[in-house]
């Protein structure tokens, strides 16, 4: 098995990549999804989550509203006491998927979908880090797109999470591979097949 980490900034089209992936037949996993999970009723990061910062962050359904907590989050400069919280839990269970993939499929790949993977500190997690970018305008036109808000908040809202993250060009720095997504899905497609090949004879080589 290859771990892979999938990292980018906001809205530079991440999830397209991974889904990508995912059609090619790597084994996916979104670290979003996991804390999601994480989040509910019962669970520690719950308790935890109220506890720091209150009722406030709790919906009407009793769940907590992410929206709600993010804006908190980043808005009173409280992103890195959120995710002392969060991410312990979330790198323990992204670890017993990744052992549970592994223990059923040797060969696979396993591609880790994540925005803070270098932010986070859990860059040696992995054997090959994708960092998926894209022109900073298009940042906001999508983001706007996918919020159905207007291009003025979406800037202000991509410009703040932008500020709690690493710039694109140390993201690059840092990377094994860089995936171009200013351009056609199909060269995006292109890029991704390229790269998969690659991790493919890697995750063969590892039996």
């Amino acid at each position: 098995m290859v771990r892979v980490g999938l990292t980018g900034g906001i809205a530079c089209g991440k999830s397209t990549v991974a889904k990508m992936y995912e059609e090619m037949g790597a084994r996916l996993i979104n670290a979003d999804a996991v804390a999601h999970d994480l989040y509910a009723p019962g669970q520690p990061v719950y308790a935890e989550v109220v506890k720091h910062f209150g009722q406030e962050v709790v919906g009407e359904d009793g769940q907590i509203d992410r929206a709600r907590l993010g804006a908190i989050a980043f808005g009173q400069g409280r992103i890195e006491e959120l995710n002392r919280i969060v991410h312990p839990a979330v790198i323990r269970r992204q670890e017993q998927l990744m052992n549970e993939i592994t223990a059923r499929e040797p060969n696979a790949v396993v591609i880790l979908e994540a925005a803070l993977i270098f932010e986070a500190g859990v860059r040696n997690r992995f054997s090959k880090v994708i960092v998926v970018t894209c022109r900073p305008d298009q940042k906001i036109s999508r983001y706007a797109q996918r919020m159905g808000i207007d291009e003025a908040a979406a800037r202000a809202e991509v410009e703040r999470r932008s500020r709690a993250q690493l710039s694109d060009a140390e993201k690059i720095r840092l990377a094994d591979y860089i995936i171009d997504n200013s351009g056609p899905l199909d060269r995006t497609r292109q890029q991704a097949a390229r790269i998969f090949a690659e991790l493919k004879v890697m995750a063969l080589s590892r039996q």
